[in-house]
């Protein structure tokens, strides 16, 4: 196993048309592949994006993740890279669909899968409400997977906002952790940076972040900045606002290396509240 690994995040400004999303993604993977990229990574709701609840349930994919699922799998197995694609919106078991995260292998295989735990149940600054609990089902497992670089731990978009699961994911043993999202424009600005930094400084791991920018069908409108941050907190690269491919060399050793100076990790106690 090595641990310097290339990474490319794809910053894409996806819509509601799924064969272009998917054709911009695959321009833009094979980019990143050319570039010498190991690991390709895209946001939140990857190939459909519609701020209404009511196009995304009709345009969801079905629950094995056809056709979509089987397409980004041959990419991957193509250029001979890791995947992850940060959530494809399939069908379930009721009325409601799932936001699944999944992570393909340089062969084209699901190596893991995450459902979205957290639900976006918020009022925004401008008064314009949001509730994906009415339209998304959402996830009970949190997932740690083996990748040829270190551990890695799933995460998706609002579970940012809920430190329990990135704590309980580095003390699972994960070193990255992937955060693909949507963020929205009016809350980036106040929070995506400080919570991103805040997860990898008090964890101690690698934060990976693509993520969806510009305007989107159904008045949505998100903030971009793709962030890639160092176990120290520092922040590898930002990809600004507009589409780009935001590339990183990282190694995966300095985890450790920072994890034995300030072994925070192994320093939670119990306590009792009174």
């Amino acid at each position: 196993m090595t641990s310097s690994i290339r990474i490319a995040c794809l910053q894409v400004n996806s819509g509601s048309d799924y064969q272009t999303n998917l054709e911009t993604v695959a321009v833009m993977a094979r980019e990143a592949a050319g570039a010498g990229a190991q690991f390709i990574l895209t946001p939140e709701y990857t190939l459909m994006m519609d701020g209404s609840g009511k196009v995304m349930r009709e345009r969801a994919l079905a629950a094995d993740g056809t056709p979509a699922l089987g397409e980004l799998q041959a990419l991957a197995r193509e250029l001979g890279v890791w995947f992850l694609a940060g959530s494809l919106t399939l069908r379930s078991d009721d009325e409601r669909i799932v936001n699944r995260s999944f992570l393909i292998s340089a062969a084209g295989q699901v190596v893991a899968s995450y459902d979205k735990i957290h639900m976006f149940d918020v009022t925004l600054p401008d008064g314009r409400m949001i509730r994906e609990s009415s339209t998304y089902k959402p996830g009970a497992r949190a997932v740690v997977t083996d990748t040829p670089w270190g551990k890695l731990g799933m995460t998706v978009c609002y579970d940012l906002r809920f430190p329990g699961l990135f704590r309980t994911l580095a003390q699972a043993g994960a070193q990255m952790i992937t955060v693909p999202s949507s963020f929205q424009r009016q809350t980036g600005k106040a929070h995506w940076h400080t919570l991103l930094r805040a997860r990898a400084i008090e964890n101690e791991c690698i934060i990976i972040a693509p993520a969806m920018c510009g305007d989107h069908p159904g008045n949505r409108q998100t903030y971009g900045h793709t962030l890639i941050i160092d176990p120290w907190g520092e922040i590898i690269a930002d990809g600004g606002e507009a589409p780009g491919i935001v590339y990183a060399d990282i190694d995966v050793a300095r985890v450790a290396k920072i994890r034995g100076m300030m072994p925070s990790l192994e320093h939670d106690r119990p306590f009792t509240l009174t």
